[in-house]
């Protein structure tokens, strides 16, 4: 489902990322994890087409990114909550968005009912914008956004932090029913080993923009990546 092919991106002379060959399979749940800097936000943002590679390609479902938007239309992604148009109350973002991915009335009406204890009574019929929420609540915002259209492709950069244990609990459920139904290709970075290997089923460590580790996720997936972090 997505391929890199030859990748690199250089900033500055500097080489933050270096994939000769990777393929994601499609439903297949994909973490990626590494230390600041390794190249984890690099990677996902040549997913997205955000920003251009120095040499290479990536490749949805059989077409190039960055010579195509074919992927935009089924592609749902979190990066930042600075993407979030934060003028906006969450239900006047979520209605716009709903208008650009021609969600029914009924349909956004299912959303919002699937949602609900995801925001946990926190983020809707409060009277704010979205910049007056809380980071965890503008988080909830956001991954709500990415998930609202039933993506095919998922891209989560770093999901868990600045959100409360509940709410872990609950994305983490979300994630491993999409995990189970096989249904959505899933990429997921995270600083939480834990996090990250309850929800996928195949990890790569990136370092300095290489990567180090492909593992499938088992028993000891855990205690290899606890190694490799602990030198």
């Amino acid at each position: 489902m997505i391929e890199a092919k030859n990748l690199t991106k250089d900033y500055g002379g500097v080489r933050a990322l270096s994939i000769s060959e990777l393929h994601i399979a499609e439903g297949e749940s994909f973490g990626l994890v590494g230390n600041n800097g390794a190249g984890k936000t690099t990677f996902f943002s040549l997913i997205l087409d955000l920003i251009r590679p120095t040499s290479g390609m990536i490749l949805s479902n059989g077409k190039t990114v960055m010579m195509s938007e074919h992927w935009k239309g089924y592609t749902g992604s979190y990066l930042d909550e600075r993407f979030l148009i934060d003028f906006l109350t969450p239900e006047e973002y979520f209605e716009f968005l709903a208008d650009i991915h021609g969600l029914s009335n009924t349909e956004y009406t299912d959303f919002l009912k699937e949602f609900q204890v995801f925001f946990n009574d926190e983020v809707l019929d409060k009277g704010k914008y979205i910049r007056d929420l809380s980071k965890g609540n503008q988080k909830k915002v956001a991954l709500a956004a990415a998930l609202m259209a039933h993506p095919t492709v998922l891209v989560l950069d770093e999901p868990f932090p600045h959100l409360d244990p509940s709410t872990v609990f609950r994305l983490k459920s979300i994630l491993g029913n999409l995990k189970s139904d096989k249904q959505v290709t899933m990429l997921i970075s995270s600083h939480d080993l834990n996090h990250v290997t309850e929800v996928c089923d195949r990890i790569v460590v990136l370092d300095s923009g290489n990567i180090i580790h492909d593992l499938p996720t088992s028993e000891e997936t855990l205690r290899t990546l606890h190694r490799h972090f602990a030198i």
